[in-house]
């Protein structure tokens, strides 16, 4: 088969795993879990073939230490589980998307990841307009599952699929159905298109127009929680950019700033709660969120070391998560803060393996995005633009980390998985032949 018949047939084959991983609930809402998992199943199956067949090419060594050691504790968990059952399936869940991850990065170059990614957010955003379209102007009211709508009139609004607030200006909810994780897809999708305007590899009138769709979508939601994570990529962003407008030598001064807005950050993240709702238009409780993580909090202490067992998201079904948090009759199934669920889940060790995890990640991504290679150091040509992604979504991550737990899961998961690969090879980032 020609090199380039390969190429495009990977290229889709990573959108159809991002599409699954991005917009997996619209699946699941329209065809039902079954439909979702066998998907799944088979993109997996297909994943780990291809890998088997070009395991030659592959250098399994430099999968992360860290990663591998964090899915393997998760597995392991469902021997010392309070939920044993739940949690083998919830860390098969966890294996499917990690196999879907690591196939996307091993298997593709660098600008044909991105590629398939920008591809992929651009049929999800427009799907999610066409959609919201469809509620507000031809069915005329809000829609659940279709598993539910025929089965439970009344669902309570947290389960709805579209909210039908279209034409009142939002907040919308697109295919996958939260306004959070749609609002999170528009951020990532701003980023890349302005890193592919950048680099030129995108028609421009296009790119402009794509980028006009990810702000308006990113409006409508309305998600306090994606602004400010918007707003930490902007600060990254500047930061990245002084960076690599000065010599590696010359950075102390950089280091220091950024170590001082980074205090003046938590400290105000402390002490400025009331404010921070206050501006963000939430209640004092951040939505119920500072609730949620006290009866976390107390659940993670009566297993501190390995935690009641690997299960994101909660299981309605599983004791104690299924009941632990119930606000206005609606059970809440994830701890609103990624490292409160891991530290429940798989406690301080679990939690400590995540931490590695993260910051040697963002560590070696954000050498990836401020220096030049070292075979590039005697040329004049400029920085590429997409060598900024991995850090800017790692930053979209660990910022929307703590007020959801979508970082353990699908898209989140899958990302990350991406990120921890690439960084480990930054070769490829940067464009150098294999």
């Amino acid at each position: 088969m020609p090199l380039r018949a390969i190429s495009n047939a990977h290229t889709g084959l990573a959108v159809a795993v991002f599409f699954m991983l991005f917009a997996g609930e619209g699946v699941r809402n329209l065809l039902g879990w079954a439909v979702f998992g066998a998907i799944s199943i088979a993109l997996a199956i297909t994943y780990v073939v291809l890998l088997w067949r070009a395991r030659r090419r592959v250098s399994w060594r430099r999968l992360p230490v860290t990663l591998i050691g964090f899915i393997l504790l998760a597995v392991a968990s469902t021997a010392w589980s309070a939920n044993p059952a739940e949690t083998a399936l919830t860390a098969l869940a966890l294996l499917l998307t990690s196999i879907g991850g690591l196939g996307v990065a091993l298997l593709l170059p660098w600008r044909d990841l991105v590629r398939a990614l920008g591809t992929t957010l651009r049929w999800i955003l427009a799907l999610s307009f066409a959609f919201e379209i469809y509620v507000s102007a031809f069915l005329g009211r809000t829609l659940a599952p279709l598993a539910m709508e025929y089965g439970d009139p009344s669902v309570s609004s947290i389960y709805l699929w579209s909210r039908n607030m279209l034409f009142e200006g939002g907040p919308i909810q697109g295919i996958v159905g939260n306004r959070n994780q749609l609002g999170f897809i528009a951020l990532i999708a701003l980023i890349i298109f302005c890193l592919q305007l950048v680099d030129g590899t995108i028609w421009r009138i296009w790119g402009f127009a794509w980028l006009a769709i990810a702000i308006g979508t990113l409006a409508l939601t309305r998600s306090s929680t994606v602004l400010l994570a918007a707003a930490a990529v902007i600060l990254v962003l500047g930061f990245a950019l002084w960076a690599r407008a000065i010599r590696p030598g010359a950075r102390r001064g950089l280091y220091g700033v950024a170590t001082l807005v980074l205090l003046a950050m938590v400290a105000f993240g402390i002490f400025g709660r009331d404010i921070l709702s206050t501006v963000m238009g939430k209640s004092e409780d951040l939505t119920g969120r500072v609730t949620i993580w006290n009866a976390v909090t107390d659940l993670a202490q009566q297993r501190p070391t390995l935690g009641w067992g690997w299960l994101s998201p909660w299981m309605p079904s599983s004791e104690p998560f299924g009941t632990l948090v119930t606000i206005k009759g609606v059970h809440y199934l994830q701890a609103h803060n990624a490292w409160l669920d891991v530290w429940v889940q798989l406690g301080v060790i679990g939690l400590i393996v995540f931490a590695f995890l993260l910051l040697s990640t963002t560590w070696r991504a954000w050498f990836v995005a401020v220096d030049r290679p070292r075979w590039d150091l005697t040329t004049d040509r400029p920085f590429t633009a997409l060598s900024l992604l991995p850090l800017l979504i790692l930053t979209a991550l660990l910022a929307q980390s703590l007020a959801e737990s979508q970082l353990l899961v699908q898209s989140g998961w899958g990302l990350l998985v991406i990120c921890a690969v690439m960084m480990k090879s930054p070769a490829r980032v940067h464009g150098a032949r294999q």
